[in-house]
């Protein structure tokens, strides 16, 4: 067995191999995992926050405050076996990115914004709003990465973009599929 740890969410993974994702915050293995004996806790070293990375970090806590329970629900409202693993699993990973987060500003997630934690009635309609939540949080994800100053906050904001763009791509493959 082997040890791995997220440099972005910081959980560890017990396995024979690394896998492709790490399986709690879907950051790629491969750029983000590392044996666990390697592991730095890189919030730590942050000592002030800009008052832009502050600000781009309460914007994303809100984000993932809001999309998280949006998942939980579409799968609670989904008829469909595939569609509600897939839910659940996104939401687990919404929420940890809220974690990974509160941890940097030190600080408890927001409740949702009002209306923005409930899905809609029908699959197709939650996969596309899904899809546009995530395009929208992409482009956010990327901004935030070039206006950080501090590296730990440029690393994560880099890696929930990346993470986003694979939930975007698996929803246009589900909304191709259920359409």
């Amino acid at each position: 067995m082997n040890f791995y740890r997220c440099l972005i969410c910081g959980d560890v993974y017990v396995g024979t191999e690394l896998p492709t994702h790490c399986p709690f915050c879907g950051a790629p293995a491969k750029k983000y995992m590392v044996e666990a004996k390697d592991w730095v806790d890189e919030n730590r070293e942050i000592q002030n926050l800009s008052d832009t990375s502050r600000r781009n970090l309460k914007a994303a806590l809100q984000l993932e405050a809001n999309n998280a329970p949006f998942y939980r629900d579409a799968y609670a409202k989904s008829g469909n076996i595939e569609l509600q693993g897939i839910f659940k699993c996104l939401a687990k990973i919404e929420a940890e990115h809220a974690s990974v987060i509160k941890k940097i500003l030190k600080c408890e997630p927001p409740p949702p914004q009002e209306g923005k934690g409930i899905a809609l009635e029908s699959d197709i309609e939650n996969l596309k709003a899904a899809h546009k939540r995530e395009v929208s949080a992409t482009a956010f994800y990327k901004k935030a990465a070039n206006e950080a100053g501090e590296p730990r906050v440029k690393k994560v904001f880099t890696a929930l973009s990346e993470i986003e763009t694979d939930h975007i791509e698996l929803e246009e493959q589900l909304i191709r599929k259920y359409e």
